[in-house]
């Protein structure tokens, strides 16, 4: 892989198989959310980590707001990082925004794929013409102002609400802290291409075996709209987990990696 790609996205490799499966991190998260997960999987699979352009320990100097104004710039550097590592047959898991990200790329690059694992996917975040979203425009009109005029206020309110384990606030302080560590300008962009965005068409042209995972309650990805992307997505596998919250892989990582191995060995 080319250095600058490299150090572009921050992309790691570990674990001793052959078949890639790549884990992409939510919005203002980083590849570090994945350490309860992506060990399970070291044994049999290359593990590839990477953080978004903006996010973690990406170069901030790449980001582009023209490019990543949609997230098909962020499918690109997904379909870059796998081009340029010459991967074959992809395994890609995604939580949140990513799955819709990986959506896209497998839509673009379907050969390069070999199946999805999409963990809380969200295609469209507001309510609209009979689709339940989980928020009223207004809702995320009010979101997006608190962004603006109250970045840090937004993060210390949200983190919480996104975790939804009221039991576990040190995975509400680590998500905070996250949020808070981003470039404020870039995470207001990101977060308002995340929170605008509808990428309900984008659902049907997957042709790649793809596996979602829906946490219950979620106040950011409803059951409603687990069941939508299953509906959407011919031939998909919907598994309604038994833990609440929208960072599963955090709380409840047992049940995530069970559910995924059991996907990977049918």
């Amino acid at each position: 892989m080319s250095t600058d790609k490299l150090f572009k996205n921050n992309v790691t490799i570990s674990g001793n198989g052959m078949q890639p499966i790549v884990f992409g991190h939510g919005y203002g998260c980083d590849q570090k959310m994945w350490r309860y997960i992506a060990p399970a999987f070291e044994k049999d699979y290359k593990v590839v980590l990477f953080d978004h352009v903006g996010s973690g320990k990406s170069d901030l100097n790449a980001y582009d707001y023209q490019k990543y104004d949609s997230l098909k710039g962020y499918a690109e550097d997904l379909l870059d990082i796998i081009v340029d590592l010459d991967l074959r047959e992809v395994i890609f898991v995604g939580h949140s925004v990513s799955s819709i990200i990986g959506v896209l790329a497998a839509g673009e690059r379907p050969d390069l794929f070999d199946k999805l694992v999409l963990l809380g996917p969200s295609p469209c975040y507001i309510n609209q013409d009979g689709y339940l979203g989980g928020f009223n425009k207004d809702d995320i009109d009010e979101l997006v102002v608190t962004l603006e005029s109250n970045y840090l206020g937004w993060s210390s309110f949200m983190a919480p609400q996104i975790i939804g384990n009221p039991n576990m606030p040190q995975y509400s302080q680590e998500l905070e802290n996250s949020f808070c560590s981003m470039n404020p300008e870039i995470a207001k962009h990101f977060a308002k291409v995340t929170f605008l965005g509808d990428n309900r068409a984008d659902l049907e042209k997957v042709a790649t075996s793809t596996l979602i995972l829906q946490s219950h309650p979620d106040v950011i990805a409803p059951v409603a709209v687990g069941e939508f992307v299953h509906e959407k997505i011919k031939g998909s596998q919907y598994v309604l987990l038994n833990s609440s919250g929208h960072c599963p892989h955090l709380t409840s990582p047992d049940q995530v990696i069970s559910s995924i191995q059991s996907y990977l060995g049918s």
